[in-house]
């Protein structure tokens, strides 16, 4: 059953038609996927089926009774005076309403002046609103705000901020934090994953994977659509500028998938009724005027009525090549020892021009085990920001030096690389100007053409750098990095900012490429396609960062992530707690519960007691886990900070004991 219509929906600015006439329903259930190259509508018309604004007079969107929605923006809301924890408070409506009612009734069941009549049927009425509270989650509340909040990557303490003490994008998270927690029959997220780091998009996935309801969502990142959605709507415009919406079932790699055969059966079938077309021209020209002629003039009515199919046209894209220089030699890069991080002047800032290298503050950021990658090999350096990616890429590039160890290239290498904050361009320079100055020897006339591969035309090359958007600041340096023949590319983030159409194009010639790789990316799709090996940069409980090497792809690297989870959750459920039963029965203060062999047979109540014990250890158990996530958060903060992370540390140590204790209680009496 449909829960979203949308009939006719159109939406056009003065003379400019964004789109028209679109007709589509989204039943319920429905985790839908919009997406489509930037500027064809794909925001405009996710607000329209939010109701935010309205489609033209002749067409619109319509709801199943009853049915609500929730809308997440790009950008921040603005801000008022709430905190965090009031701000996530008013998304539960019903149960406040219920709350104050109760409150109502405890004021009036404690009147010691009221009647006893009247305080016997409040006392009943709070019975009934007390057991309604309870079904609607009233008590758990406080957990499913932590839980969420927590999962987008809110710090602990950072529920006590006001709302205006926030950036943008923790508003925008904590905009996303409300509508889940809301949970409205239908969600419309624009790029929901924009400000999360990796652990809240794996986190934000898996909700989403859960959750019962409708999604509708636009998003770049392809892995994270892969993961949430089961169909896909494409929104376009073909070559008679006429919009069309296409349907399509599965995650985006289906989408990609059944895209392709649909362009090849509709070009096969236009080009067998070309030949058919031609068939007829060429019967009715030898036959007008001869004995056939009956028959020729019939063709031609047939012919003339004919519907013609159009030609598949591939929506305007980026042509990029990426044609690697001379062979390299088979050691491409080695590390030995190497401390990556930085110096700075604590007064002055980093590398202050008036202070020599060896006076400065040294501040590393992590270790590196003795590194080496091989020629055609392709590693992807990823883990959370801060801790020192576009660091290690600028000292294999030497523009800072390693505070210990060594950095060695290998032979008969061309470097080339691309950087995420797009800093080697010239803001003041045209587009074309900033090309041009990537060869000495080349010609207008083949910068122009370059330029047209990267989607820029007419008077678009004579734009100021400065003035360009992210996305195409990112067409420009792929555009110079095309012309450097470099056998060893090193990309910084190098899909941001480009469009999904753009982003498949760009995957598809670094998977051609056949030089070597060394790319830092958040984009899990592109690293999942392209990686032969990954390095993670992981944080302890401490708060120190390691870099790990796994050699092997994205996805069997994510595999052996969630095999050592479970197998750590097995043998704390099963053996770990048992191991540790001597360690443990020092930090717990209840006595264990001694069993028998053959247990004899509890009576209703002893039974009721149980079930009450196994309930309390199950939340004691829940408690002292969050605690040690808290603490873990409180220690990444204060990494720096040795006395509160000798603190720390003893208190994640206690209730570590704490919680195998815990367990022991909960398995004696199980």
């Amino acid at each position: 059953m449909s829960i979203i219509v949308g009939t006719n929906v159109s939406k056009s600015f003065g003379a400019f038609d964004l789109f028209t006439d679109l007709n589509f329903s989204v039943a319920r259930g429905d985790k839908i996927a919009l997406v489509g190259a930037n500027g064809c509508g794909k925001t405009t018309l996710l607000t329209i089926v939010a109701g935010v604004q309205d489609a033209n007079m002749g067409g619109g969107v319509s709801l199943a009774r009853g049915t609500s929605r929730g809308y997440l923006s790009q950008t921040a809301e603005e801000s008022n005076e709430h905190t965090v924890w009031q701000e996530m408070q008013t998304a539960f409506v019903q149960i406040n309403e219920l709350a104050h009612k109760l409150a109502l009734l405890e004021h009036e069941m404690a009147d010691p002046g009221a009647e006893r009549a009247k305080a016997e049927k409040a006392l009943e009425r709070y019975g009934e609103l007390q057991h309604d509270y309870e079904l609607k989650g009233g008590y758990v509340i406080d957990a499913k705000i932590k839980r969420v909040l927590s999962g987008l990557g809110f710090k602990q303490g950072d529920e006590h901020k006001s709302l205006a003490q926030l950036s943008g994008g923790q508003r925008v998270r904590a905009a996303l934090a409300k509508l889940l927690l809301q949970s409205p029959d239908v969600l419309l997220l624009d790029e929901p994953t924009n400000h999360l780091d990796a652990d809240g998009i794996e986190w934000l996935e898996s909700y989403l994977q859960d959750w019962e309801g409708t999604l509708l969502v636009v998003s770049h990142d392809r892995y994270f659509l892969d993961e949430v959605c089961d169909h896909v709507w494409e929104l376009g415009k073909r070559s008679d500028a006429q919009s069309y919406l296409e349907f399509y079932r599965g995650g985006y790699t289906d989408y990609v998938a059944q895209r392709t055969e649909r362009r090849e059966f509709a070009l096969k079938q236009f080009e067998a009724q070309k030949e058919v077309i031609a068939k007829e021209q060429e019967y009715i020209r030898r036959n007008i005027a001869g004995q056939n002629t009956n028959i020729a003039k019939g063709k031609l009515k047939r012919l003339n009525r004919m519907e013609r199919l159009e030609k598949p046209l591939e929506a305007r894209a980026m042509h990029l090549r990426l044609q690697s220089g001379p062979r390299s030699g088979n050691i491409v890069l080695e590390t030995g020892s190497l401390v990556v991080g930085y110096k700075r002047d604590e007064g002055r800032g980093m590398r202050d021009e008036g202070a020599s290298f060896s006076s400065l503050i040294p501040h590393p950021l992590f270790k590196a085990p003795n590194l080496q990658l091989l020629r055609t090999e392709r590693a992807a350096l990823i883990g959370p920001n801060g801790t020192g990616k576009t660091t290690f890429l600028k000292t294999v590039l030497g523009e800072l030096e390693p505070l210990g160890g060594e950095v060695r290239l290998g032979a008969s290498l061309r470097l080339g690389y691309f950087a995420h904050a797009h800093e080697g361009l010239n803001l003041d320079n045209t587009i074309l100007d900033e090309l041009m100055s990537a060869r000495e020897d080349m010609k207008m006339s083949e910068a122009r053409a370059i330029l047209g591969r990267f989607l820029f035309s007419g008077d678009d090359a004579f734009k100021k750098v400065g003035m360009l958007s992210g996305g195409e600041r990112g067409r420009v340096a792929l555009a110079k990095l095309t012309l450097q023949g470099a056998n060893f590319l090193l990309l910084d983030e190098p899909t941001n900012h480009l469009d999904i159409p753009s982003q498949e194009i760009l995957t598809d010639a670094l998977n051609g490429f056949d030089g070597t790789l060394l790319m830092v990316s958040h984009d899990r799709y592109l690293v999942a396609a392209l990686a032969t090996q990954i390095w993670s940069l992981e944080r302890d409980v401490h708060g120190k960062t390691q870099l790990k090497i796994f050699r092997g792809t994205y996805d069997a690297w994510v595999e052996s992530k969630i095999n050592a989870i479970n197998e750590l959750e097995t043998n704390k459920r099963i053996g770990g707690a048992t191991a540790k039963k001597p360690e443990a029965k020092s930090a717990q203060s209840p006595i264990p519960i001694p069993q028998s062999p053959t247990p004899a047979k509890l009576n209703k109540n002893q039974e009721q007691q149980r079930l009450k014990k196994l309930e309390q250890a199950e939340q004691r158990i829940a408690q002292l886990e969050r605690r040690l996530t808290e603490l873990s958060w409180e220690m990444e903060v204060a990494a720096n900070d040795y006395t509160k992370m000798k603190t720390l540390g003893e208190e994640y140590t206690k209730v570590e004991s704490d919680l195998a204790g815990a367990w022991n209680a909960l398995e004696a009496i199980a």
